[in-house]
């Protein structure tokens, strides 16, 4: 895991420029695409706020939250060219992925302080030597901005409780090394609070560990979490590459959200409010 863990460091640095630049190719459809993040360097302090979402402008049901989850596009280009939809593609809004003492996910019930949570599945396909690439992103409506900080808290817990865990009947994450950043840190220019977690898949019964990465964003009560499960095949430059773009699409869904909470946040129903156009970087 040594080989590729530093990929990571190099592709949340790349995120902070990612602002700059774009991320998604700019063919057909480009003009969806999320604006560009706020002027963003190397340096956080001279960031003068990060993405967020004031509470009161966030769904404040369950049935508002649903209707913000599913109405928030993500698209697959989002995390590089060549990705689309994976199938079974969404998930059940009213369960979220929960860690068991017994170090297995399982998707269960929303908890009482949770509103909606749903999980997009994309892929990449194989392409030749090179094994797929498994990548999904889950936004989690929170009651409150203080019921997300302790989600935070509780992921970043989880790989210190389980530095093995098992995602499903054939699939496990392993030797993972988790990471948060706060704002108020000066060491994060993209959200309120950031985790990162990187390890090794492994699938039972097949030879050889691939890269693991997850990121997480918190934005007010809401948190965007993604996660991309390597192909067999990949140079570290290539494997470098997936995690760059991934953590990409991720900064691009928080800033759809951060704009949307802008330009007046949810309506009546929960659905995000019309796009008004935003300043660019070079526009303050």
């Amino acid at each position: 895991m040594a080989a590729w863990r530093p990929a990571l460091v190099t592709a949340a640095g790349a995120l902070l420029l990612a602002g700059c630049t774009g991320g998604a190719d700019d063919g057909a459809g480009a003009e969806k695409k999320p604006k560009s993040a706020p002027s963003a360097s190397p340096s956080p302090t001279e960031v003068s706020e990060p993405y967020t979402l004031a509470e009161e402008r966030a769904p404040k049901t369950r049935a508002e939250a649903v209707a913000y989850v599913r109405d928030l596009d993500v698209r697959p280009d989002y995390f590089g060219t060549g990705y689309r939809k994976r199938q079974p593609f969404e998930s059940d809004p009213a369960e979220w992925a929960v860690l068991g003492t017994d170090c297995l996910w399982r998707r269960e019930p929303l908890a009482d302080t949770v509103l909606a949570s749903l999980t997009r599945a994309f892929e990449l396909p194989k392409q030749g030597a090179k094994g797929p690439v498994h990548v999904s992103l889950t936004v989690t409506v929170h009651e409150n901005a203080v019921a997300a900080r302790r989600d935070m808290a509780g992921s970043l817990e989880s790989a210190l409780r389980c530095p093995e865990q098992r995602l499903n009947a054939t699939e496990r994450v392993r030797d993972l090394y988790s990471q948060a950043n706060a704002y108020a840190d000066e060491r994060n220019a993209i959200s309120d609070d950031d985790l990162s977690e990187a390890g090794e898949w492994v699938v039972d019964g097949q030879r050889g560990a691939y890269p693991f990465d997850w990121y997480k964003f918190r934005l007010g009560p809401v948190t965007v979490a993604a996660t991309a499960r390597h192909g067999a095949g990949r140079t570290e430059a290539e494997d470098s590459a997936v995690t760059s773009d991934m953590i990409q699409g991720l900064g691009f869904v928080a800033a759809e959200i951060h704009r949307q909470g802008e330009a007046g946040g949810s309506d009546g129903s929960g659905a995000p409010s019309a796009p008004t156009e935003t300043k660019g970087a070079g526009d303050e």
